[in-house]
């Protein structure tokens, strides 16, 4: 994927009483509630945000929500997303859903957002949080390939801007609902991820990528929980079944004949169930469970198979992903 992108305060505060009144279109108006003004709170659009890292994909998201019907707004500035919200509620249904893209191009509104945020949170407006993250190495290609700076360089190297980019939009990434690695994605793919994440009529509650990996090719960085699986034996060293993978029978076998294996499945699944629980309270809509052995070959493809099989027993709507599989 070689795309680069560059990138007054909410509405007033209700009347200290309940007043009743019709607005010029003659829809009732309630000061001192929550709902938008003049509308009904179930008229309240949904909202996503998207957010994240210069060149890792913002644009593709943005147009991939616009294709699936949302209205999307590019750069807006945060201190005015409240007010669209308040115009969507107005529109009589006829824009349900508002896509924003926030980034640091508006450098100076940026500080506004956890304000907006705030102010949404205020007025029981369902907002998510859509942040697109790359590694440094990925970002600094694609901004070489077209040849452009990085908004926040300066006079300095690309990678400075990065750096001053990330510390920026640090508690912003996480307060996400979702963090999508863009790193090793073209752009197809991260169009169907999001199709994944919105194309659906109804969403489920929750939704799990479980991914195996490798931790001699690092950590994934979009990984919400992490698991080892390097305290069980490495089938590379049974000769018979190192040149097979996890989701072969005879390596599942191998990797569920040890012990502690399926004691640790059993009361892993039990913990995830308490932690779904608490992200379901919080809205949290989406987690990746990263599970990780020496090469992501063996040990943690067998275990993400069945802690998804698991997941998926549970009602939660489960992706498998085998990051480092075929890399050996």
């Amino acid at each position: 994927m070689n795309e680069n992108e560059q990138g007054d305060k909410g509405t007033p505060e209700p009347a200290p009483e309940e007043q009743t009144g019709r607005d010029d279109d003659g829809a009732q108006v309630n000061a001192g509630t929550n709902e938008a003004p003049g509308v009904p709170e179930a008229a309240i659009p949904e909202l996503v945000i998207i957010s994240g890292m210069s060149g890792a994909g913002r644009s593709t998201a943005a147009k991939c929500l616009e294709d699936l019907g949302w209205f999307v707004v590019d750069n807006l500035p945060p201190a005015l997303i409240p007010t669209m919200v308040e115009l969507g509620a107005r529109s009589q249904g006829n824009v349900a859903r508002i896509a924003v893209v926030v980034d640091v191009r508006g450098r100076r509104f940026f500080d506004d957002l956890h304000q907006s945020l705030a102010d949404l949170e205020s007025r029981n407006v369902t907002r998510r949080i859509v942040f697109l993250e790359s590694s440094d190495e990925a970002l600094v290609r694609r901004f070489e390939s077209v040849r452009r700076p990085h908004p926040l360089q300066g006079d300095g190297r690309i990678v400075d801007g990065i750096a001053a980019e990330r510390s920026l939009l640090r508690e912003l990434r996480g307060d996400a609902d979702l963090v999508i690695d863009t790193s090793s994605l073209n752009v197809h793919e991260l169009r169907a991820k999001m199709d994944a994440q919105f194309a659906g009529e109804e969403e489920p509650e929750l939704r799990a990528t479980v991914m195996s990996f490798g931790f001699k090719y690092g950590l994934p960085v979009d990984a919400d929980l992490v698991v080892d699986m390097r305290f069980l034996p490495n089938p590379h060293w049974v000769p018979e079944l190192r040149p097979f993978t996890g989701v072969n029978p005879e390596v599942a076998n191998y990797v569920f004949g040890q012990p502690g294996a399926k004691e640790f499945l059993d009361r892993y699944t039990e913990l995830l169930q308490l932690i779904a629980a608490g992200y379901r309270r919080e809205g949290k809509r989406y987690v990746t469970i990263a599970v990780g052995c020496t090469g992501g070959k063996h040990r943690s493809v067998a275990m993400s198979e069945k802690l998804a099989a698991r997941l998926a027993a549970e009602g939660v709507e489960t992706v498998v992903v085998h990051r480092d599989m075929g890399r050996e």
